[in-house]
């Protein structure tokens, strides 16, 4: 019977109403897609308009989402971390020797076979890249010129894949040469030389807080000192206490990752891109904008790299296609600005150039076309396995656990509630076969105890999924519920 709350609703809040009720019954679980708006415009016998409408309402209440060129999906219930407020800048350290082997002990898990593996950031399996095309033009590229393979490959590299890199750089926004562009051994090689052509021993760079924990036997290799600058889950590095170090002439380097944050998976809003280019410009302090996740962001139309509103050449921006395309290959890349000419000579003296028939695979990759393609539909894969792993998180992980909504990439930052320590819980999972990354790698401090990072770049099939209910189940051991 039609109730008098009901009978007073438009079509468009009805239509609302009855999906919000399924959604909070559980029959379009978080994660799953709605039907597309032709179809319910059908099957309600509703204008496109009045569909539209409704879909707007949900969106509004936070019920679903909308993807691009993918439709709508039901949200998960999981609630995002809450925002830092402001705070200073930590102390310059160096990494904290117990950190350093918390990070060893995470690789070995790692690579231990029979694991399940939920903190690697690599995707594992053959759906993620396309390995055969790979295979088939590297097999053309040497029956053309077997010589390749018999010849020494020397500096700069692939002309080719240079070519393309500087074309791909203006979907960031990025104006980059060709001639200016350093091929070099993944993007951990570009991070290394940027930061040798820049710091000296004892030298000060500002980090992001959490940061990519391979910065850190990074900067202990170098003899470099870090400064954790506080980061938001959601509006990325603290642009106020940067400046403030940069003001004290605190800092010799800054090292950050705007686009696609590892391990918060935010992207950094354009107003603070400018600012931040801005700040690097006008303290002439080098920035080091690692662009590793930048393309894998989910929005069609990506969002500029912060080299893209460099105007005197203090930004280096560092990426690879180990995450995309080829991770064995191992190729990566970097344009140094006004230090690409000691970029270049250290590269000389350190591994001289990348292999030219891996180059120039993935430079014929590039040029082919056939990357967009691969892009997009790699994005919708891993928005899809965000989403699933989030509303397993929900149903399975302690009450008051919180977990980001990443903006691309396939990364999760989860934060358990106290007293759960995650390095008590990456422990616990080793003992069952499941390898995670705990809060602790990711500051030079041991920050971020109750914290963890999640990859979701593997197959979800049952042994994940019966892993992740697991990995649930200790921590609310931990939890006491």
């Amino acid at each position: 019977m039609e109730t008098l709350a009901s009978a007073n609703l438009t079509l468009y809040q009805q239509l609302a109403e009855d999906l919000s009720l399924a959604i909070s019954r559980g029959t379009l679980p978080p994660g799953s897609r709605l039907p597309s708006v032709r179809r319910t415009a059908e099957s309600r016998r509703l204008s496109l308009n009045t569909v539209v409408a409704a879909y707007r309402v949900l969106e509004d209440r936070g019920l679903i989402e909308a993807r691009p060129q993918s439709g709508y999906y039901v949200r998960s219930r999981l609630p995002l971390p809450a925002r830092r407020a402001a705070q200073a800048a930590g102390p310059a350290r160096g990494t904290d020797g117990a950190v350093l082997d918390l990070i060893g002990a995470s690789l070995k898990a790692q690579q231990t076979p029979g694991y399940i593996d939920m903190a690697l950031a690599c995707p594992h399996g053959g759906e993620f890249y396309p390995g055969a095309k790979l295979a088939r033009l590297m097999g053309q590229l040497l029956r053309k010129n077997p010589g390749l393979v018999s010849t020494y490959a020397l500096p700069p590299g692939s002309e080719r894949l240079r070519t393309q890199i500087a074309r791909r750089g203006l979907e960031l926004g990025m104006a980059l040469q060709p001639d200016d562009i350093v091929l070099t051994h993944g993007c951990m090689e570009a991070l290394q030389l940027a930061l040798r052509a820049i710091t000296r021993h004892g030298d000060t760079v500002g980090i992001e807080s959490p940061t990519y924990f391979n910065l850190l036997p990074l900067f202990a290799s170098l003899g470099l000192k870090a400064v954790e600058i506080p980061t938001d889950p959601q509006q990325g590095l603290s642009l106020d206490a940067l400046e403030r170090l940069l003001a004290e002439g605190r800092l010799n380097a800054v090292i950050a990752m705007p686009n696609v944050h590892n391990p918060l998976g935010s992207t950094m809003p354009l107003e603070n891109k400018k600012r931040l280019a801005a700040l690097a410009n006008q303290y002439r302090v080098p920035l080091i904008e690692d662009a590793l996740y930048a393309e894998l962001q989910f929005a069609d139309s990506l969002q500029p790299a912060v080299k893209a509103f460099d105007r005197d050449g203090w930004v280096i921006v560092c990426a690879s296609y180990t995450k995309t395309l080829a991770p064995d290959f191992r190729v990566g890349w970097l344009e140094g600005g006004r230090f690409t000419e000691a970029i270049r000579k250290l590269k000389f003296a350190t591994s001289i150039a990348e292999p030219l028939v891996l180059s120039e695979t993935l430079g014929l990759f590039l040029e082919s076309g056939g990357y967009d393609h691969h892009l997009r539909a790699l994005k919708r894969r891993y928005a899809v396995h965000v989403d699933k792993v989030r509303a397993l998180i929900a149903d399975h992980f302690p009450a008051g656990t919180r977990a980001t909504r990443p903006s691309g990439g396939f990364l999760l930052w989860v934060e358990l509630p106290e007293p759960c320590d995650t390095v008590a819980l990456f422990h616990a999972a080793i003992a069952e076969r499941i390898s995670i990354s705990p809060g602790p790698l990711y500051s030079p401090s041991g920050r971020y105890r109750n914290a963890l990072r999640l990859s979701c770049c593997q197959p979800l099939d049952e042994r994940f999924l019966a892993a992740l209910v697991r990995l649930g189940e200790l921590a609310r051991q931990q939890a006491g519920g």
